[in-house]
């Protein structure tokens, strides 16, 4: 089922949902199971599914000398999704990047998922790899989640990239894109960002997937300048707890977002990080509380991989 026929199907009421990370090669499946396992009570319509880009590591040849190549630490998506969907009959929405991919490439992977009955996929840009500065689109890849959206649209009116197939069949994807209610860190101003994600929702975007953020206010004036911009689809609010003190530094600086100063000052006190795992719960289980009472379509968690602070913020929410 399409996420917006989950959400529409919901008749008002806030559904649970949350993203998992693959494993990383080498790694079994089943630490994935254990996370999903304690948190299929609380009955999440659909589960994302990450998918990395490439990434360069440089391997010392016995000479001296380093032979650069690429790998992918955390492959699997589809698998993942299609293991996920067939264990726990819950659709999954796998992430389908620019970056990292060619434009033939996302074709077969979207054509794969279609023979999965995967209807749902989170079109999104991606970040750029380790040494570069800014992102570089990939060769024969596109430059931007709006040209992705674009191609996810194409196939569903059956045109593909270079073959004419005569087919009564064409896939119906439900297409996801993100949004960023502090904008998107390479965006010269919200308003800006705001227009591009206008131009993504143009191309075929059927809903969208904020960032994280940790002021609900931040949340609720996008989501008004948002409409006030033309863009009326569901807006789905992305919550990470906070779980480690680090996070203090490492959320800003890669997500260039803010962090409330009484969120800061409580993490600061905390002599553990689970002291600190505890706060990032307690402050997540009142942005739930908050977002819950105003009505949004879905509160959506980032898990990265653990869920025992998730399941305790969703026993305090569902």
């Amino acid at each position: 089922m399409k996420i917006t026929e989950h959400i529409k199907k919901a008749n008002n009421k806030t559904l649970f949902s949350f993203e998992i990370i693959p494993p990383k090669k080498g790694n079994n499946i089943q630490e994935l199971y254990d996370n999903i396992d304690s948190l299929m009570e609380f009955k999440p319509p659909f589960i994302d599914v990450t998918t990395s880009r490439e990434e360069l590591i440089y391997v010392d040849k016995g000479n001296g000398l380093l032979d650069r190549r690429t790998t992918r630490t955390r492959p699997g998506t589809l698998g993942i999704c299609a293991a996920i969907k067939h264990k726990y009959d819950v659709d999954t929405v796998p992430h389908v990047l620019c970056g990292g991919f060619t434009k033939e490439e996302t074709e077969y992977l979207l054509v794969d998922c279609d023979y999965l009955g995967i209807q749902n996929v989170m079109a999104l840009r991606g970040d750029a790899m380790g040494h570069q500065k800014y992102f570089e689109a990939t060769k024969g890849g596109h430059p931007f989640a709006k040209d992705l959206v674009s191609q996810i649209n194409d196939l569903n009116s059956g045109k593909y990239l270079h073959d004419v197939i005569e087919t009564n069949h064409k896939s119906d994807f439900c297409i996801g894109v993100a949004g960023y209610p502090e904008k998107h860190l390479e965006s010269p101003s919200l308003q800006t960002d705001l227009k591009h994600l206008k131009e993504k929702v143009d191309a075929g975007a059927d809903y969208v997937v904020t960032q994280m953020f940790f002021d609900n206010q931040k949340y609720f004036e996008f989501v008004k300048a948002a409409k006030e911009a033309g863009i009326n689809v569901p807006i789905i609010p992305g919550i990470k707890p906070i779980a480690v003190k680090r996070h203090l530094q490492l959320l800003p600086q890669v997500f260039r977002i803010d962090l409330p100063e009484t969120l800061i000052s409580s993490v600061k006190s905390c002599k553990t990080n689970k002291d600190v795992r505890q706060v990032g719960v307690e402050w997540a289980i009142q942005q739930s509380k908050e977002l819950l009472a105003a009505g949004v379509p879905v509160l959506h968690y980032y898990s990265m991989g653990k869920s025992d602070n998730i399941g305790k913020i969703a026993s305090a929410i569902f």
